[in-house]
């Protein structure tokens, strides 16, 4: 609930004001059985129309204010719990954007989506609920209760004696309903992340005919979720009952003995009617406070997940190290005796246990100079993405260091290091823009560049033979684009800020040899001064490069020239005999 307050305190005086209003308007409510009572039991007897007119405008007033004030505190309420809503949701997407590859493979992307939706509505739903009904219930309430006694101290007591109960009833259910609240939104998380995986791989559900199959899994994680939320909403709705039966005792003990202290002349007939009506606004102060605590039940619970991201420390939040390691040497891109298993650099994790794995990289080591080139090949799940992770600094190495331009990586700002790269990743994302905006991507590059990077990545022939040219709007994820042109445009991206560092991750697999060739051609023609790091399957993507990393099972098997690993690394011989081969067959 800290989340919660703290956001509350950003906009102290908006929410001050919605609060007042309310207060007001619940001062309000509460006069007009009293207003009532003087009536019944004062005015009306006189006969005096006049002052039943007065009167009965006074109540009438009282009553359109009482209105009015709820009404426009409803509005503010409903306003503020907006803006805070709005900031909630722009802090996590902004913390979300700088989780370190570790924190956000803990938290997982289903778990990060569904805070971002339903736990911020959550939030939401409870900013609003305690700029109003949280006002509004306990001063029905205890007011109600003020008033009561005032009128008659004897009827009051039947209150006093049953309200400590029902209160004890709420916060007890309300402190068991927490954790199964918890339970709910992780159940969510499966949901979104069998919803997710459907829609991202509809098409090999449909090939391999597996939709009942998915629908059977999806049954199964919804019935678990609705199990669970059925649990924490009948344990939660415990209270209303019991408090519907005890009330509606008590109002009828009120009526009872009310009727005999008229009899008796102890009491007038007004203040039993205004006696019930302030029973009434009780009994929904008591039912108030019961929405109150099942909202916060869930909002607590909402809250503390959101607050479980916002206080992860990133990269943003914490300053280089002061210690850093230093390189044994001056090239430009040094790996020494680097480690890596992933699992161990999660930090402190909601839900992350920090158990390791088999090593993903174990004792890397290699080194590239400035403007020079390193290709790195091998079979599927060697390392070869991992050391990319590790060189940008997605990931930190748990043993050896990693080094660009002399410095620790991680002794560099995020954005300092990550502006010396243009990248190009396997499985990259074109998003539903142009494809001017994709290659831009927001970095106001000039026409002239944005040109140039479409000839390196030999894309401009299909754009330009587009209608609209670099104002062609992609699909979602290039969906009306193929394999090969979005490679193309996922390469122009990464050159057309001449990077000092380019990375290309398998970036020209769904080409073809010949497109491939005059690519890696215009890009060494052109940008000479950039220093290229290749991840490709094939030997010709890499055999011209100026070192050769050769991995398997995330170790070094071979590293040097073309020719030196044909003479010194069998398994790269035989990848280079068979793809040639192949070729010339």
């Amino acid at each position: 609930m800290k989340l919660i307050f703290r956001y509350l305190g950003k906009y102290k005086k908006p929410v001050a004001l919605a609060i007042f209003i309310k207060l007001a308007a619940a001062f309000f409510e509460l006069s007009l059985p009293y207003i009532f009572e003087h009536i019944v039991d004062d005015v009306v007897p006189t006969k005096d129309l006049v002052q039943v007119l007065v009167w009965g405008f006074a109540m009438f007033a009282a009553a359109f204010v009482c209105r009015t004030l709820n009404v426009t505190a409803n509005r503010k309420g409903v306003d503020n719990a907006h803006r805070i809503s709005y900031e909630v949701r722009q802090a996590l997407f902004r913390k979300t954007s700088n989780l370190s590859g570790a924190q956000f493979d803990a938290f997982t992307l289903p778990s990060l989506i569904s805070r971002m939706t339903s736990d911020s509505y959550n939030v939401q739903s409870s900013v609003q609920q305690l700029q109003t009904l949280c006002v509004r219930a306990p001063i029905l309430l205890i007011g109600g209760v003020i008033v009561a006694l005032i009128m008659d101290a004897h009827l009051a007591m039947i209150l006093v004696i049953m309200l400590p109960v029902l209160i004890a009833v709420v916060l007890f259910v309300s402190s068991r309903g927490i954790p199964l609240y918890k339970t709910v939104q992780g159940k969510l998380d499966a949901i979104v992340r069998i919803m997710r995986e459907n829609i991202t791989g509809i098409r090999v559900v449909k090939a391999l005919s597996k939709e009942d199959y998915e629908k059977r899994r999806f049954a199964a994680a919804n019935e678990e979720m609705t199990r669970s939320d059925i649990k924490a909403a009948t344990i939660m709705a415990i209270p209303s009952p019991l408090m519907q039966l005890c009330l509606n005792a008590g109002l009828t003990l009120v009526v009872l003995i009310g009727a005999g202290r008229v009899n008796d002349g102890l009491m007038k007939p007004g203040v039993i009617l205004a006696f019930l009506t302030y029973f009434n606004m009780i009994t929904m102060g008591v039912m108030g406070l019961s929405r109150i605590f099942m909202t916060l039940s869930k909002a607590s619970a909402s809250a503390d997940r959101i607050d479980a991201v916002l206080e992860t420390q990133t990269e943003e939040d914490v300053l280089p190290e002061a210690e850093a390691l230093k390189p044994s040497g001056d090239e430009f891109i040094r790996f020494e005796h680097v480690d890596f298993s992933y699992g161990e650099d999660s930090g402190e994790v909601e839900g992350f246990h920090g158990e390791t794995r088999e090593k993903a990289l174990d004792d890397i080591s290699f080194a590239v100079g400035r403007g020079e080139s390193l290709g790195i090949i091998g079979p599927t799940g060697c390392g070869k993405t991992t050391v990319i992770n590790l060189l940008m600094h997605f990931y930190d190495a748990t043993g050896g260091g990693v080094f660009v331009d002399g410095k620790d990586v991680r002794t560099y700002e995020k954005d300092a290091l990550r502006r010396k790269f243009g990248a190009a990743f396997q499985n990259d994302m074109v998003f539903k823009e142009s494809l001017r905006e994709n290659i831009d991507f927001g970095r106001g590059l000039s026409e002239k560049a944005l040109h140039q990077a479409l000839e390196d990545a030999m894309a401009a022939d299909f754009v330009d033979a587009l209608p609209e040219g670099l104002d062609f709007q992609a699909a979602i994820k290039g969906a009306n684009l193929s394999g090969g042109q979005k490679q193309r445009i996922l390469v122009a991206r990464a050159l057309a800020a001449d990077p000092e560092i380019l990375i290309l991750d398998d970036a020209s697999s769904a080409l073809d040899y010949k497109t491939d060739a005059a690519m890696r051609k215009a890009i060494g023609l052109n940008h000479k001064d950039s220093t290229l790091i290749m991840i490709a399957q094939r030997v010709s993507s890499v055999m011209n490069m100026t070192k050769i990393l050769v991995l398997d099972n995330g170790r070094c098997i071979g590293y040097g020239t073309h020719d030196e690993l044909l003479e010194s690394c069998p398994a790269y011989r035989e990848i280079y005999e068979i793809q040639m081969g192949a070729i010339a067959g």
